[in-house]
């Protein structure tokens, strides 16, 4: 009950819930909503320092830019988002660094999942999708194209397209090309069951919160 009392006294702010709203569709740095919320810097922290103290976010340090710091939803809430949405974009475009496991992943998850076109990309583009992903895909029964990675510049993305990075690195190379960004640990680097396995299990959550979100009015 305690637990709940906080939740909800954390939300009973405008602020605070719009930052809520802005973290349904992904991760942002603190710089990010400050801007895109035009609080004050000092104003935000303490919004989200009370939103951290009630459980609702969280914040993690970025695998690209180490001095930088990511917060995220870590919880359901008791309340809709409201003012979330984006426009129906005319595709969806996944980002990382090497489009070899995780914007490969996203995209065929989306295409499951929604009418709307998706792609994936590479700031970086690596010469094949890792096995692991292949592997992941295919425990999953997730219908993962065999093709090679390909460069951002290559896939063109354009004004109507959406881009979604899941990956730090690709996002802080991006900058405001990247509307929304999810930070997902890079299972590469370990290269484990396991990490692809959680790699996967975070993508399909959040393109199943972010499907019925794109429509709504911003």
């Amino acid at each position: 009950m305690e637990r709940r009392v906080a939740v909800h006294a954390a939300l009973a702010d405008a602020t605070r819930l719009r930052v809520v709203d802005l973290l349904t569709l992904g991760d942002a740095a603190s710089s990010e909503l400050s801007e895109r919320l035009d609080v004050p810097s000092n104003l935000l922290a303490h919004h989200l320092k009370v939103l951290q103290g009630a459980g609702v976010v969280a914040r993690h340090r970025s695998e690209g830019d180490g001095r930088r710091s990511y917060w995220r939803l870590v919880r359901a809430l008791p309340v809709a988002p409201g003012g979330a949405g984006l426009a129906v974009p005319a595709r969806v475009v996944f980002v990382c660094t090497a489009n070899t496991a995780r914007s490969q992943l996203a995209a065929a998850l989306w295409r499951g999942a929604s009418t709307i076109p998706a792609t994936s990309a590479g700031t970086r583009p690596a010469e094949r999708v890792a096995p692991g992903a292949r592997a992941a895909a295919r425990r999953h029964a997730l219908d993962l194209p065999d093709v090679a990675p390909q460069h951002l510049a290559d896939v063109g993305p354009a004004g109507d397209d959406l881009v979604v990075t899941v990956c730090d690195l690709a996002h802080e190379e991006l900058g405001s090309v990247s509307r929304v960004h999810w930070s997902v640990a890079d299972p590469v680097v370990t290269g484990t069951r396991a990490a692809f396995d959680r790699a996967y299990d975070e993508l399909a959550a959040r393109v199943a919160q972010l499907v019925p979100l794109l429509g709504r009015a911003c």
